[in-house]
């Protein structure tokens, strides 16, 4: 049999495995369809909003849920200005998204490094590096998004820099761990011997035999991330109006919420979906990608 043909039967044989081990976790199906859901909503929301979210009608505000007038029905309510609900929830999915990724990939890009660095040469390198971590963790969350909020201005852009750049500690102890173990396996001694770098046996070498803590990190880290969006645009630190998050549906909506409760009781649901949501595939993931926890 040749090298390409057991490869993919490798590979065959891997997706099956997935395959099961999916199936038999009530967790990772929900964890899987909600998030192919809010992927599918973020790709094609524009199609699926069945009004325009930005489109005020004064006289269908605080319209309850299953209101119809001569422009539609409102299956979830209008809010104060009578923009509806279900299209708005549908517009800030893709927000939601987007900061919760990117900020992520910001987050990931940094703390991998980090990690790998402090893990691998250790010593005094791996002291000075997490001492410094630690020290940045000690400075307040808050005092970091105003002081960030005042320099470049509240916005999408600066929150997913602020997100990003706040979160990469964890991913950098979570890959020096792993790197402080995997520097003493016998093929990284190997390639030391056959006389590779230091940044290709770290790469190449290392990282792949960690990308599966970092994977299962950075699904837990997006739901986290989506809880901190929605908690800023709340406290008017985050994403300014008009554009359309589910943590301003909320600001929006607390002053009415006795009487227009839907207006924060949708977006609060949302909000807790997706976080259950990326939580569950997290946790399916964790299942499948650590040995130690396979065959239990």
């Amino acid at each position: 049999m040749s090298a390409s043909s057991e490869r993919v039967g490798a590979t065959d044989a891997r997706r099956r495995k997935w395959l099961r081990s999916l199936l038999a976790s009530w967790t990772g199906i929900a964890g899987v369809v909600i998030v192919s859901l809010m992927l599918v909503v973020t790709i094609f929301g524009d199609a699926l909003a069945p009004h325009d979210p930005v489109q005020h009608n004064l006289r269908s505000r605080f319209a309850p849920p299953g209101h119809t007038d001569a422009n539609g029905t409102y299956l979830l309510g209008t809010d104060q200005l009578g923009r509806d609900i279900l299209s708005r929830i549908v517009a800030g999915t893709r927000i939601s998204v987007i900061i919760g990724v990117a900020s992520v990939l910001i987050a990931g890009a940094i703390g991998v490094v980090y990690g790998l660095i402090a893990g691998f040469f250790g010593g005094w390198i791996d002291d000075f590096l997490m001492r410094f971590a630690d020290a940045f963790l000690a400075i307040p969350f808050i005092v970091l998004v105003v002081a960030a909020a005042g320099v470049l201005g509240a916005g999408l852009g600066t929150l997913i820099l602020i997100l990003g750049f706040t979160r990469w500690v964890t991913y950098a102890r979570v890959v020096r761990s792993e790197t402080l173990a995997a520097r003493e396996f016998e093929y990284v001694t190997a390639a030391r011997a056959l006389g590779q770098s230091n940044l290709l046996i770290m790469f190449r070498h290392i990282l792949p035999n960690v990308t599966a803590s970092i994977l299962v990190l950075a699904t837990l880290m997006i739901a986290t991330t989506v809880l901190a969006e929605s908690a800023l645009s709340f406290l008017g630190l985050g994403v300014q109006p008009p554009t359309i998050t589910w943590g301003l549906m909320l600001s929006d909506g607390r002053q009415y919420i006795g009487s227009a409760w839907w207006m924060t009781t949708f977006p609060g649901i949302a909000i807790t979906i997706t976080v259950l949501g990326v939580v569950f595939l997290g946790d399916w993931l964790r299942d499948v990608l650590d040995p130690r926890l396979q065959g239990r």
